[in-house]
């Protein structure tokens, strides 16, 4: 079993993976950073994904990891594209979130004077609405309600780019670093709740020729809701048979040739 590198989504913490560690056990070395500025993380003027990423760096080396398993969930998972760019890894493993830009990024941008004022909480509980955060089953729904801090400095940190940066310029930024992690050998998964565009997948393709794409239905935090066959995907082969034993028939259709090791 390879190491494995947890990183958590925007608001969230270390905790959100829990049912993962369980289903993964003892065996394998696993480290659940807090971002910067979550759960017991200093708060930083800064959350650049080069930045966050560098950080994250100290952190695997003082752990003792090696070139571990990126699993990255919502904005978790862009971080962990832009670490396994910059430092050594075996695999990327991408929970539900897009790369490129899109009808998001001008929601966002949009919402900025409202994230920059008083009424910033109403545009989150709109986002977490459309995660389908009360439609989680439990006791899910109650992790993901509780091991969660959402703040405005977080929000406008880790949207920094996307308030900043235009989108051809964080196009280019995304190709760059899957350029880089093919080049480099590295596997990426990307597990997704819908059937993806075909264009998207395209370009997907035509950086990453083997990239696999799992569909795993169940909304925005499959690791919470199906641990056991995100478990399996982490430890391909005999272990993903068993796991997708232990828990019945797995909602999911692959897509692509290569598994995260």
């Amino acid at each position: 079993m390879p190491d494995l590198l947890l990183l958590h989504g925007l608001t969230y913490d270390h905790r959100t993976w829990e049912p993962l560690r369980d289903e993964l056990g003892p065996a394998c070395r696993v480290l659940a950073v807090d971002l910067p500025g979550h759960g017991t993380s200093p708060r930083r003027p800064s959350y650049a994904m080069t930045e966050v990423a560098d950080i994250i760096h100290e952190q695997v080396v003082a752990a003792g990891l090696t070139k571990p398993v990126v699993v990255g969930h919502s904005v978790g998972a862009i971080i962990a594209t832009t670490y396994a760019a910059r430092f050594p890894a075996t695999a990327v493993l991408n929970l539900d979130q897009f790369l490129r830009p899109g009808t998001f990024f001008a929601t966002v941008r949009a919402a900025e004077p409202m994230l920059r004022g008083p009424e910033w909480k109403q545009f989150w509980n709109r986002m977490l609405t459309e995660m389908g955060v009360e439609s989680l089953p439990e006791p899910g729904r109650r992790l993901v309600e509780t091991a969660t801090d959402p703040r405005p400095d977080l929000l406008l940190g880790y949207w920094d780019e996307i308030l900043h940066r235009s989108d051809a310029a964080i196009d280019g930024q995304r190709r760059q670093e899957l350029e880089t992690i093919a080049a480099n050998g590295i596997d990426y998964h990307w597990v997704t709740a819908t059937e993806p565009p075909e264009q998207y997948l395209q370009w997907l393709r035509s950086i990453i020729p083997e990239v696999r794409v799992t569909i795993l239905p169940g909304g925005h935090f499959p690791h919470v809701v199906h641990p056991a066959a995100i478990a399996g995907l982490i430890a391909p082969g005999k272990a993903h048979d068993e796991v997708v034993r232990k828990s019945g028939s797995l909602p999911a259709a692959d897509h692509g040739q290569a598994p995260a090791r």
